[in-house]
Protein backbone atom coordinates (compact mmCIF):
# COMPACT_ATOMS: atom_id res chain seq x y z
CA UNK A 1 0.00 0.00 0.00
CA UNK A 2 1.23 3.52 -0.70
CA UNK A 3 2.60 5.61 2.17
CA UNK A 4 1.61 9.21 2.87
CA UNK A 5 2.66 12.08 5.09
CA UNK A 6 -0.35 13.94 6.46
CA UNK A 7 0.17 17.46 7.79
CA UNK A 8 -2.74 18.68 9.89
CA UNK A 9 -3.10 22.44 10.12
CA UNK A 10 -3.71 24.22 13.38
CA UNK A 11 -4.03 21.47 15.97
CA UNK A 12 -2.63 21.57 19.49
CA UNK A 13 -1.64 25.23 19.30
CA UNK A 14 -2.08 26.44 22.85
CA UNK A 15 -5.56 25.45 23.91
CA UNK A 16 -6.95 25.36 20.36
CA UNK A 17 -8.08 22.23 18.50
CA UNK A 18 -6.72 19.73 21.00
CA UNK A 19 -6.30 16.20 19.66
CA UNK A 20 -4.22 13.63 21.51
CA UNK A 21 -1.90 11.82 19.14
CA UNK A 22 -3.10 8.43 20.45
CA UNK A 23 -6.67 9.44 19.60
CA UNK A 24 -5.60 10.67 16.16
CA UNK A 25 -3.81 7.40 15.49
CA UNK A 26 -6.88 5.43 16.58
CA UNK A 27 -9.36 7.42 14.49
CA UNK A 28 -7.21 7.17 11.36
CA UNK A 29 -6.80 3.43 11.90
CA UNK A 30 -10.57 3.13 12.35
CA UNK A 31 -11.00 5.10 9.10
CA UNK A 32 -9.16 2.33 7.25
CA UNK A 33 -5.56 3.50 7.19
CA UNK A 34 -2.71 1.21 8.22
CA UNK A 35 0.73 1.64 9.80
CA UNK A 36 -0.40 4.95 11.34
CA UNK A 37 2.41 6.74 13.11
CA UNK A 38 2.36 10.24 14.58
CA UNK A 39 5.35 12.52 15.02
CA UNK A 40 5.40 15.21 17.69
CA UNK A 41 2.18 16.69 19.03
CA UNK A 42 1.56 19.07 16.16
CA UNK A 43 -0.33 17.01 13.61
CA UNK A 44 2.26 15.07 11.65
CA UNK A 45 1.21 11.59 10.57
CA UNK A 46 2.72 8.88 8.43
CA UNK A 47 0.25 6.24 7.24
CA UNK A 48 -0.47 3.68 4.55
CA UNK A 49 -3.62 3.26 2.54
CA UNK A 50 -4.95 2.66 -0.95
CA UNK A 51 -5.54 6.41 -1.13
CA UNK A 52 -5.31 9.22 1.36
CA UNK A 53 -7.41 12.09 0.10
CA UNK A 54 -7.35 15.02 2.45
CA UNK A 55 -11.14 15.26 2.48
CA UNK A 56 -11.63 11.74 3.86
CA UNK A 57 -9.08 12.38 6.61
CA UNK A 58 -10.68 15.72 7.46
CA UNK A 59 -14.10 14.03 7.55
CA UNK A 60 -12.87 11.26 9.88
CA UNK A 61 -11.41 13.86 12.26
CA UNK A 62 -14.60 15.95 12.20
CA UNK A 63 -16.84 12.94 12.83
CA UNK A 64 -14.78 11.75 15.79
CA UNK A 65 -13.75 15.05 17.38
CA UNK A 66 -16.15 17.67 16.07
CA UNK A 67 -13.17 19.72 14.90
CA UNK A 68 -12.64 21.17 11.44
CA UNK A 69 -8.99 20.44 10.71
CA UNK A 70 -7.68 21.01 7.20
CA UNK A 71 -4.77 18.86 6.11
CA UNK A 72 -2.27 18.46 3.32
CA UNK A 73 -1.45 14.93 2.17
CA UNK A 74 1.94 14.25 0.58
CA UNK A 75 2.94 11.14 -1.29
CA UNK A 76 6.43 9.75 -0.77
CA UNK A 77 7.39 11.31 -4.12
CA UNK A 78 6.03 14.76 -3.20
CA UNK A 79 7.74 14.78 0.19
CA UNK A 80 11.00 13.66 -1.42
CA UNK A 81 10.69 16.47 -4.01
CA UNK A 82 10.34 19.00 -1.18
CA UNK A 83 13.43 17.62 0.55
CA UNK A 84 15.46 17.44 -2.66
CA UNK A 85 14.41 20.94 -3.72
CA UNK A 86 15.76 22.67 -0.58
CA UNK A 87 17.33 25.86 -1.98
CA UNK A 88 19.01 27.03 1.23
CA UNK A 89 20.86 23.87 2.24
CA UNK A 90 24.21 25.65 2.09
CA UNK A 91 23.17 28.45 4.51
CA UNK A 92 20.28 27.09 6.59
CA UNK A 93 22.38 25.67 9.40
CA UNK A 94 19.59 25.54 11.99
CA UNK A 95 16.69 23.27 11.03
CA UNK A 96 14.36 24.94 13.52
CA UNK A 97 14.74 28.22 11.61
CA UNK A 98 14.29 26.74 8.14
CA UNK A 99 10.61 26.59 7.25
CA UNK A 100 8.72 24.61 4.66
CA UNK A 101 5.32 26.22 4.06
CA UNK A 102 3.54 23.28 2.44
CA UNK A 103 0.78 24.28 0.01
CA UNK A 104 -2.53 22.48 -0.30
CA UNK A 105 -2.98 23.75 -3.87
CA UNK A 106 -1.15 25.81 -6.45
CA UNK A 107 -1.60 29.52 -5.75
CA UNK A 108 -2.19 32.16 -8.38
CA UNK A 109 1.16 33.11 -9.96
CA UNK A 110 0.78 36.80 -9.09
CA UNK A 111 -0.06 35.99 -5.46
CA UNK A 112 2.94 33.66 -5.25
CA UNK A 113 5.24 36.30 -6.69
CA UNK A 114 3.93 38.87 -4.19
CA UNK A 115 4.45 36.42 -1.34
CA UNK A 116 8.05 35.74 -2.31
CA UNK A 117 8.69 39.47 -2.71
CA UNK A 118 7.96 39.93 1.01
CA UNK A 119 11.24 38.13 1.81
CA UNK A 120 13.25 38.15 -1.43
CA UNK A 121 16.55 37.06 0.10
CA UNK A 122 15.18 34.17 2.14
CA UNK A 123 12.06 32.79 0.40
CA UNK A 124 11.86 30.57 -2.67
CA UNK A 125 9.10 28.50 -4.20
CA UNK A 126 9.43 24.82 -4.90
CA UNK A 127 7.26 21.81 -5.67
CA UNK A 128 4.15 22.45 -3.56
CA UNK A 129 6.11 24.48 -1.03
CA UNK A 130 7.51 27.86 -0.15
CA UNK A 131 10.91 27.52 1.49
CA UNK A 132 11.85 30.25 3.95
CA UNK A 133 15.12 30.59 5.78
CA UNK A 134 14.51 32.56 8.99
CA UNK A 135 17.98 33.26 10.37
CA UNK A 136 16.62 35.49 13.15
CA UNK A 137 13.73 33.15 13.98
CA UNK A 138 10.26 32.67 12.55
CA UNK A 139 8.68 35.45 14.59
CA UNK A 140 11.06 38.02 13.08
CA UNK A 141 10.69 36.74 9.50
CA UNK A 142 8.29 38.40 7.07
CA UNK A 143 4.99 36.56 6.66
CA UNK A 144 5.06 35.08 3.17
CA UNK A 145 1.88 33.00 3.11
CA UNK A 146 -0.88 35.29 4.37
CA UNK A 147 -2.53 36.21 1.08
CA UNK A 148 -1.95 33.17 -1.11
CA UNK A 149 -5.59 32.08 -1.13
CA UNK A 150 -4.72 28.39 -0.61
CA UNK A 151 -4.32 26.13 2.38
CA UNK A 152 -0.81 26.39 3.85
CA UNK A 153 0.68 24.51 6.79
CA UNK A 154 4.22 25.17 7.94
CA UNK A 155 6.81 22.80 9.37
CA UNK A 156 10.39 23.45 10.32
CA UNK A 157 13.10 21.58 8.47
CA UNK A 158 13.82 19.24 11.38
CA UNK A 159 10.23 17.98 11.14
CA UNK A 160 10.32 17.69 7.34
CA UNK A 161 13.54 15.67 7.53
CA UNK A 162 12.11 13.38 10.23
CA UNK A 163 8.90 12.79 8.24
CA UNK A 164 11.00 11.96 5.19
CA UNK A 165 12.98 9.41 7.23
CA UNK A 166 9.81 7.90 8.72
CA UNK A 167 7.97 7.60 5.41
CA UNK A 168 10.96 5.88 3.82
CA UNK A 169 11.48 3.43 6.71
Amino acid sequence: MPRYAVLLRGINLGSTNKIAMADLKELLTDAGFADVRTHLNSGNVILSGPSAPAKSIEKAIAERTGLTVPCVVLTVKKLRAIVDGHPFADVATNGSRMMAHVLGATPDADKLAAALARDPDNARSGPGVIYQWCPDGLLKAPAVTEKLGVLVTARNWNTIAKLDALISA
